[in-house]
């Protein structure tokens, strides 16, 4: 199920399960949680060459932790990467992914349509080291080309973009990127491992926010940067474990439990989102549906030939601006309003009152997002159950479209 893996010899759904599993003494059927910020040594001499390396194993939670590893492993393999870490939030991924990959003086051409994080990371954390940023839109690959100077470094991108599902095609800003001598970034939170493989399609580096699809139950906090073997040990491990943004045993435990059922509910919620796009295409009172794989999406011959399926997640525009949104999200019993995304709970949030409220008005518009628009994460509820929660959202929407 998904793409298929480039190891042909292990199924994915197996490596969702065992990949990277390792067994203390004890044999548990469940992994372990190594619950310890550090570790002893049998004597002072095994202690430097553990230290130096000569020695391997663990020395510090921050460094790593035997638990960390199986997520780390895990993830890995089931995304065909030379290299993973954990972080402590998706967000940790994202900066930690742009800061080992730029320098002070550089350029970063970047897809407007972003996480409201990312975007402030890019227009205005990173210009206090002088490091800049332009944006374009993601499906002009004219302006992508346009975009790179002498000093551009890093092509960052979600695809499909957060809250407007906007696509951009992977393997042409791929090789644009690459002509220039540039690193591609990809943040694959929305699609997962399962239905988009950014690495295989010229991506260099690939960040997740674990919160989401890969825990899938709303319980924790985590993230993971991907790339290749010399980037993860040469670069990335270096920065993570000087600047501590570790993802906690526990959480990472959480995580490794999340990946086993991920193909089982991202399965499940795309079925049910195919569903709820077709329901709601032909409404009255929606002025947009943004479905990567319906046929009203204006990508979607790209979104069919990137992503294995359209996602778990849908966004549309209610005709009658905020009054029409909230009324049809206040209507709901079954679905809940909240920022999250990718749970097992069906969610709903009014990107420009919540996530991206700290955008400037202009830059809103600018990628789509409007005072009509609204972001539905699908989860695992019966079918006709939700169907029923979007009928009466539309029935309270209706009076003010």
């Amino acid at each position: 199920m998904g793409i298929p893996h480039p190891d042909d010899a292990i199924e994915l759904d197996t490596l969702l399960i065992r990949g990277g599993l390792t067994r203390s003494n004890y044999g548990e059927t469940s992994e372990a949680i190594h619950m310890t910020s550090g570790f002893t040594y049998g004597s002072a001499a095994e202690a430097e060459a553990r230290f130096t390396g000569e020695n391997p194993g663990f020395v510090y939670s921050r460094y790593a932790n035997p638990t960390l590893d199986i997520f780390e492993q895990r993830l890995r393999q089931i995304e065909g990467a030379g290299g993973c870490h954990g972080t402590s939030s998706g967000m940790a991924a994202v900066y930690a992914a742009l800061a080992t990959s730029l320098n002070a003086g550089d350029h970063v051409v970047a897809s407007r349509a972003l996480f409201g994080s990312c975007h402030v990371i890019l227009s205005t954390i990173l210009p206090r080291y002088n490091i800049t940023t332009t944006f374009v839109d993601g499906d002009d690959l004219k302006a992508w080309e346009s975009a790179v100077r002498p000093n551009t470094k890093v092509f960052f991108l979600e695809t499909p973009a957060n809250p407007t599902l906007a696509l951009v095609d992977l393997k042409a800003v791929s090789a644009i990127a690459h002509a220039a001598g540039a690193k591609v970034i990809v943040d694959n939170a929305f699609a997962t491992p399962l239905l988009q493989r950014p690495l295989m399609l010229g991506a260099d580096i690939v960040t997740y926010s674990a919160t989401k699809h890969i825990d899938g139950q709303g319980r924790c906090l985590g993230g993971a940067v991907l790339g290749t073997s010399e980037y993860c040990t040469d670069v990335l491990q270096p920065f993570l474990r000087h600047t501590g943004p570790a993802l906690s045993p526990f959480n990472a435990w959480l995580l490794s439990k999340g990946l086993e059922t991920l193909s089982l509910r991202v399965q499940r919620s795309c079925d049910t989102a195919e569903i709820l796009a077709d329901h709601l295409g032909d409404k009255p009172q929606v002025a947009k549906l943004l479905y990567p794989h319906h046929d009203s999406h204006p990508q979607v011959e790209l979104g069919r030939r990137q992503m294995y399926r359209g996602g778990t997640i849908l966004s549309l525009e209610l005709k009658g601006g905020r009054a029409a949104a909230w009324a049809f999200m206040d209507a709901f019993k079954i679905i809940d309003i909240s920022n999250n995304l990718g749970d097992s709970k069906s969610l709903i949030t009014h990107p420009t009152t919540t996530t991206h409220r700290a955008m400037a008005e202009e830059d809103r518009l600018a990628m789509g997002i409007t005072e009509g628009l609204v972001r539905l994460s699908v989860g695992l509820e019966g079918v006709n159950d939700l169907l029923a929660d979007i009928d009466r959202g539309l029935k309270a929407a209706a009076a003010h479209s």
